[in-house]
């Protein structure tokens, strides 16, 4: 079992430390700040964070709240001094174990300790996955290709909480498939037969949002023909997802959560209301509880959509995905376009693994397409992935014959140059007619003359 104990106090991180070593624990890592302990909780596999509340800038919350979606099978048990009933619903609602309240007895901290470790195996039973996630992923979330094992982790997490049937929120960069686990969640759901309906709040027009989501009657308005079931009633039964939830507008926030906590909307012109029994799911790309903080996003609102919170990972933190994500992606793409290319070069599979994608898997996919689309060999060379991509590719090293040595280093002075001969000669040490033949020469290869139309 390997455990953190993270606290500012310096004889309660050893004191506690040397009970957990006498009772048998012998992995125990300690932490004095927050700031660390979100870093190291993120890149370590620990079994059992034992964490204060009460520290200077970073506190135990915040450290619980930054953590917790991104290690959905650490357990995470709140050993403080503070003992406040509203804090500890805070910490539970965001993914304690337990929490309590110091001196504490060691008996209950061992027990503690002991349940909270059993808990996570059983859970990790219950979703078919291994200590090391090796498993093969739920069959609802098989449209979600990976490899990767905190993904995996993730996405065995989401499967568990989407049998509870209730409120999840979703955060992630764009294009790292929030919708694509959305669905999932919906069909490992209470009522995967029923509907499922996808919204993009921020595509909604104020002045559009209650007959948009509540429906109207015939005549409401002008222009109203015939009566209009909105979002809500569309969803009755199933799974309403609410994508790019932060952006509703403030003023329109109370509407929605009335409707959430009363289970009953009225639509436009009728003076019946009626019961919708609709599970949500939201999605955002912002920090939402920063948008609570400044005011910009209700945080009773905030409590109703976050039962629990999964955070998908951008696509750089997958380690292991780019290349069978290009692969199905180039599958998919070989059948859009009627084409047979059967793969990447080892210089394409380089660039693509190094590349900088700040529209993640959605990106990918559309570079992978336009490749397919401009091809016309058997293989994806470095130059069919465009610009963007290939220009980072000139700057690392690999094994490689004098002459492509050469025609690399050129490539590079040329580019840092922005295209000046007579200055790139001058680096170089030769004349520019020397220069301007090894240009020519470079330009008999594909990859260097696709390049060098842009310098």
């Amino acid at each position: 079992m390997k455990i953190i104990i993270v606290d500012d106090e310096e004889i309660a991180l050893t004191s506690l430390k040397r009970i957990l070593e006498w009772r048998g624990y012998k992995n125990v890592d300690i932490c004095d700040n927050g700031r660390d302990a979100i870093r190291l909780i993120r890149e370590k596999d620990y079994d059992i964070v034992l964490l204060d509340l009460v520290m200077p800038e970073v506190d135990g919350l915040q450290v619980l709240q930054a953590t917790k979606p991104y290690k959905p099978y650490t357990e995470f048990i709140v050993v403080t001094a503070l003992d406040d009933i509203p804090t500890t619903v805070s910490a539970v609602r965001l993914g304690a174990y337990d929490y309590l309240v110091k001196p504490v007895d060691n008996d209950i901290l061992f027990l503690t300790i002991e349940r909270a470790y059993e808990r996570k195996g059983l859970v990790r039973s219950l979703t078919g996955m291994s200590q090391d996630g090796s498993e093969e992923i739920p069959q609802a979330f098989s449209d979600f290709i990976t490899k990767n094992s905190g993904v995996k982790a993730i996405l065995s997490f989401a499967a568990t909480m989407a049998r509870s049937g209730n409120p999840i929120l979703i955060t992630g960069e764009s294009g790292t498939g929030k919708e694509l686990l959305a669905r999932g969640i919906h069909r490992l759901g209470p009522h995967p037969e029923g509907p499922f309906i996808a919204v993009n709040v921020s595509a909604i027009p104020t002045t559009m949002f209650e007959t948009q989501f509540f429906g109207h009657v015939r005549g409401a308005f002008t222009g109203a023909e015939s009566s209009f079931k909105g979002f809500f009633e569309q969803a009755h039964g199933g799974t309403l997802f609410l994508d790019e939830i932060g952006e509703l507008p403030y003023s329109l926030q109370a509407k929605l959560l009335r409707v959430l906590e009363d289970k009953v909307v009225t639509p436009l012109g009728s003076t019946k209301s009626v019961h919708v029994d609709v599970r949500i799911i939201s999605a955002t790309n912002m920090d939402i509880d920063l948008a609570c903080r400044e005011g910009r996003f209700r945080l009773d609102l905030l409590f109703r959509l976050k039962s629990t919170h999964i955070h998908l990972p951008p696509l750089r933190e997958r380690e292991g995905d780019i290349p069978i994500l290009a692969q199905f992606f180039l599958e998919k793409a070989n059948k859009k376009y009627g084409k047979k290319i059967v793969g990447f070069s080892p210089d394409a599979i380089d660039v693509l693994i190094h590349g900088e994608y700040p529209g993640n898997v959605r990106e990918l996919a559309q570079i992978i397409d336009n490749a397919v689309l401009m091809a016309e060999t058997s293989l994806i060379m470095p130059h069919h992935l465009g610009n963007k991509m290939t220009r980072p590719s000139i700057y690392r090293r690999r094994l490689c014959s004098l002459k492509e040595n050469e025609e690399t280093h050129v490539a590079y002075v040329l580019l840092n140059t922005g295209g000046n001969r007579k200055q790139a000669a001058n680096i170089l040490g030769i004349t520019v007619r020397q220069l301007q033949r090894k240009i020519s020469q470079m330009r008999s290869d594909p990859f260097w003359s696709h390049l060098l139309d842009d310098i």
